[in-house]
């Protein structure tokens, strides 16, 4: 469990139970249940449809004892990333249906597959007006669909803290898939864009402007690891309140460092 978890897990109501055993039957086979189960200690309680087999024995676990951390452990090892090696939509997919599910209970899982804590849902209206607002202003200005795919949770659940996280993580992450290099933050940056020659190039480098503008971009990238992500990873939530319009601003930057990203070229 992430240390960002509390260490106490408040017990699932028996409806979000219900909900999230048939939610997660969806993505594992009989056997499957049966190894999870036993991986997390969670003793088999009868039923014979998987779902009623997960719902059993959590609600059994669940009462002995007095907390849903166990479930959660089984939920996240149910859907770890490895699990879904090209079954990306299959991921993305269950994940966000699990989140839906436990917003009422303040729990969201990640890209990563691990659990945080998040601000606890209290209406279904309320949650989805607030997700299909975000989405549309986004949509609006044409953001980069590497952006929507890097925080579709976050944005599931209005969690800005952690939306702008995942984003930054994503520009990262293509550099060192344009790139063959295994670093992260300012060195994947230095070690791409950087430097008399760099590998990768956003234009010709043919004149002095065009290489001010290289420079310029590595500054850019770097204030931004700087500025969100350096400042998300290691600040709690609370202490770094962003609201929608900031949050649509940052996504928008983020944005254009994708595109930009995109169109640039291996120089070697």
């Amino acid at each position: 469990m992430e240390a960002n978890m509390a260490n106490m897990i408040e017990p699932l109501d028996s409806a979000t139970l219900n909900q999230l055993a048939r939610m997660t039957a969806d993505v594992v086979t009989h056997r499957q249940v049966s190894q999870l189960l036993a991986q997390c200690n969670i003793p088999e309680n009868g039923g014979s449809p998987k779902w009623e087999r997960l719902d059993l024995a959590w609600s059994q676990q669940q009462a002995k004892n007095g907390c849903a951390n166990a479930i959660i452990q089984c939920v996240q090892l149910m859907i770890q990333p490895v699990r879904f090696v090209n079954r990306q939509e299959e991921f993305h997919r269950s994940r966000d249906l699990i989140n839906r599910i436990l917003a009422f209970a303040g729990i969201a899982f990640g890209d990563d597959g691990a659990p945080r804590r998040v601000t606890v849902a209290r209406t279904l209206s309320d949650a989805q007006k607030r997700v299909d607002s975000l989405r549309s202003k986004l949509e609006q200005r044409l953001v980069h669909p590497d952006i929507m795919r890097f925080c579709r949770s976050e944005l599931l659940q209005e969690n800005y803290f952690h939306a702008i996280l995942e984003a930054s993580k994503s520009v990262a992450q293509k550099l060192r898939d344009k790139s063959g290099l295994t670093s992260d933050g300012a060195d994947v940056v230095d070690g791409t864009l950087g430097g008399a020659s760099p590998l990768l190039a956003i234009n010709t480098l043919q004149t002095e402007t065009e290489k001010s503008e290289q420079r310029g971009f590595v500054n850019l990238l770097k204030g931004i690891f700087g500025t969100f992500r350096n400042v998300t990873a290691h600040a709690p939530k609370v202490c770094w309140a962003i609201n929608e319009l900031d949050a649509l601003d940052m996504l928008s930057l983020l944005s254009y460092v994708h595109r930009r990203l995109d169109a640039s070229a291996k120089t070697r």
